[in-house]
């Protein structure tokens, strides 16, 4: 690869840079300067070593929205951290796992790996299997009863994939899902001021013709 290319490969692909930056993080388990420096160092090495193909996919990053899936992410982060600590610590909890298939609204691929990826970062639940071509994935639950359920476990990767979907997807592809259309900031223009009206003359306006004054 020359070295125009190169710079073409981290210009175009930055995205995917701090997604592998971002992964790498999350394994480490701390933010730290060393931790992420490292996944930008690796995700630069991984981006010009194995280039990917540009991907003809609309993308629309929104700001807002991707900050909401962070905050989804986390929480369910959080939240499944306690559990798998308790089910861990009680000797008397009784683990049953089972694997849930869920059908996400879009099976494209970016939308597809982002969503089982970021499934799977969350402890006690583990992507098993993706199909792309009928959008199902399947994740190995590691107490059902605990999670609330198959019902409640499709419904977290469904709210997982909305948040992604907001976050990155187009305007069309979120119609084609069949999900609001986030609506755009705009400025309202002050209202124009109203015409002022004629002033009224003293003088009486003259008769029509074939009338007296």
């Amino acid at each position: 690869m020359n070295p125009h290319a190169r710079r073409r490969a981290l210009v175009t692909q930055w995205p995917t840079i701090l997604w592998l930056t971002a992964v790498w993080t999350f394994l480490w388990g701390e933010i730290t300067w060393a931790n992420v420096l490292g996944g930008l160092a690796i995700g630069i090495i991984v981006t010009l070593v194995f280039p990917l193909p540009a991907m003809g996919l609309p993308i629309r990053i929104r700001p807002w929205h991707l900050l909401r899936l962070a905050g989804f992410f986390l929480g369910s982060l959080v939240v499944a951290s306690f559990q798998v600590a308790w089910q861990a610590l009680s000797p008397r909890t009784q683990v049953r796992g089972a694997v849930v298939g869920v059908r996400l609204r879009n099976p494209a691929d970016l939308y597809l790996t982002v969503t089982a990826e970021l499934s799977t970062l969350v402890p006690g639940t583990l992507v098993v299997e993706a199909q792309r071509i009928t959008g199902m994935i399947y994740l190995h639950v590691l107490d059902l009863a605990a999670s609330g359920g198959e019902e409640k476990v499709r419904q977290d990767v469904l709210d997982l994939e909305e948040h992604v979907l907001h976050a990155l997807a187009s305007d069309e592809e979120l119609e084609r899902a069949g999900l609001v259309v986030p609506r755009r900031w705009s400025v309202r223009r002050p209202a124009k001021a109203a015409a002022p009206a004629p002033a009224h003359s003293s003088e009486a306006a003259p008769a029509p013709p074939g009338e007296d004054a």
